[in-house]
C-alpha cells in the first residue's frame, strides 16, 4: 500500500502549487521525443505489474515510431496523451498515466515514497496546498443518521491516515449509536490503502487479514491487517453495513467495498465501480515528462484477484442515483428481520 496514491490527488497538489499561474507550454524536439520514449519503454519493462503487456507496449511504440508517427509532434501535452493513448491501447491500466510537466521532474531516487507521517508530509507539500488541504474536511463528507436507528456516512476520498485518524473516530463515535450503517463512495476519487485498512478495522471484532500487495521489482508479497488498537469507537462485525458505490467510485474507494465485500462483512449497492487496482508511483522520463506506471498489485486472500479491469460488482444492482433509497429500504429491511445477509442478497 505503500504507493498506492491517487492522480487526483497528485493533480490536485501541483495544480493547487502554481494556482493562478497557467504553465509555459512544454515543447520537444526530436532528441526529447527519442529520450522519452526510450525512457519509457525501459520503465515499462523494468516495472510494469504486468512485463507481458509492457513488451506488447513496446512493440507498439517501436512501430509507430518506425512508421514516422511522433514525428511531427512538438508540444510536450500532445506528445503525452499520444504515447498513453497507445500504451492505453495495449494495457487498460487505469492507474497508468503520462503527463508533461512545465516544472523540471526530479529524477526516481529523488522522489520520496508518500509520506507516513504528518511531519514528512508537512515538509513535502508546499504551504499554498499545506493551508487548503488542512481547512477541507479531509473527504469526511457527511456524517448523520437517516433514522434513529440508521446511520449514514459520505466518504469523497481516503486522505493519508495520519490526516482522517481523527475524523474517522470521530465519525465512528458519532454512528456508534445506531444499528446499521450506509457508507456512501459513489463519488469517491480513491487515496491511500492505510486509510482503507484503518476504516475497514472498525468493522471487524479481531484482527482480520486484508489484501496482500505483490511488487514487481522485488517479487515480494506483503500482507496487511486490521489495526488492534483504534482511537474510536468500534463498530464491530455484527451490525449491517451497506456500501453505496458507482462508476465514479476509483481505485481506494474501490478497495474498500471490495475487500468488504469479499469478507462478506458488507453489502455493495449500485452499478459497478471504476477498475483501477494496480497501484502507481511516478517515473521520470525526462526533464519535463513522468509517467505513472503502475508497479505494485493487489491481491485478495479470499479471491485471489483484484477488481482490475472488471470495478467492483454490486451485490445488489440499482441506477447509482437510487442506489441510496434502495440501500434504506434493505437496511430497514434488514433491521426488521425481513432480508437475509450478504449471499441472499445477489
Amino acid at each position: 500500500m505503500k504507493w498506492m496514491i491517487t492522480l487526483s490527488l497528485f493533480s490536485l497538489t501541483m495544480t493547487a502549487a502554481i494556482a493562478g499561474t497557467p504553465p509555459p507550454p512544454v515543447e520537444v524536439d526530436r532528441a526529447t521525443r527519442l529520450e522519452v520514449i526510450d525512457t519509457l519503454i525501459a520503465k515499462l519493462n523494468a516495472n510494469y505489474v504486468f512485463p507481458d503487456k509492457a513488451q506488447q507496449a513496446e512493440v507498439v511504440l517501436r512501430k509507430n515510431q518506425r512508421e514516422g508517427k511522433y514525428d511531427g509532434i512538438t508540444d510536450g501535452k500532445q506528445l503525452a496523451k499520444q504515447l498513453f493513448d497507445d500504451i492505453d491501447g495495449v494495457v487498460h491500466d487505469k492507474h497508468m498515466f503520462i503527463d508533461a510537466s512545465a516544472r523540471p521532474v526530479p529524477p526516481d531516487d529523488a522522489m520520496p515514497p508518500p509520506p507516513q507521517t504528518r511531519a514528512e508530509w508537512e515538509k513535502q507539500v508546499p504551504p499554498a496546498v499545506l493551508e487548503r488541504v488542512l481547512a477541507s474536511n479531509l473527504g469526511v463528507e457527511k456524517v448523520d443518521h437517516l433514522s434513529p436507528k440508521i446511520g449514514y456516512l459520505q466518504l469523497s476520498s481516503f486522505a493519508p491516515a495520519f490526516l482522517v485518524s481523527d475524523k474517522f473516530a470521530a465519525s465512528m463515535n458519532a454512528l456508534a449509536d445506531t444499528d446499521g450503517l450506509i457508507i456512501d463512495l459513489r463519488n469517491n476519487g480513491g487515496g491511500g490503502g492505510e486509510s482503507v485498512a484503518l476504516l475497514i478495522s472498525y468493522f471487524v471484532d479481531e484482527r482480520t487479514r486484508l489484501n496482500d500487495s505483490w511488487e514487481r521489482a522485488t517479487g515480494i508479497t506483503t500482507q496487511y491487517w486490521t489495526q488492534d488498537k483504534l482511537d474510536g469507537k468500534r463498530y464491530g462485525g455484527k451490525k449491517p453495513v451497506l456500501i453505496l458505490v458507482g462508476p465514479d467510485t476509483k481505485s481506494a474507494a474501490e478497495s474498500f467495498a471490495y475487500q468488504l465485500q469479499a469478507l462478506k462483512r458488507a453489502t455493495v449497492i449500485g452499478e459497478r465501480t471504476w477498475g483501477g487496482a494496480n497501484a502507481s508511483r511516478p517515473y521520470r522520463l525526462s526533464e519535463h515528462f513522468a509517467a505513472f506506471i503502475p508497479s505494485r498489485r493487489s491481491i485478495s486472500p479470499i479471491t485471489h484477484t483484484n477488481w482490475e479491469g472488471t470495478g467492483v460488482t454490486p451485490d445488489v444492482a440499482a441506477k447509482v442515483d437510487d442506489a441510496l433509497a434502495a440501500a434504506q429500504d434493505l437496511m430497514q429491511r434488514r433491521l426488521k428481520g425481513g432480508a437475509p445477509r450478504v449471499a441472499a442478497d445477489k
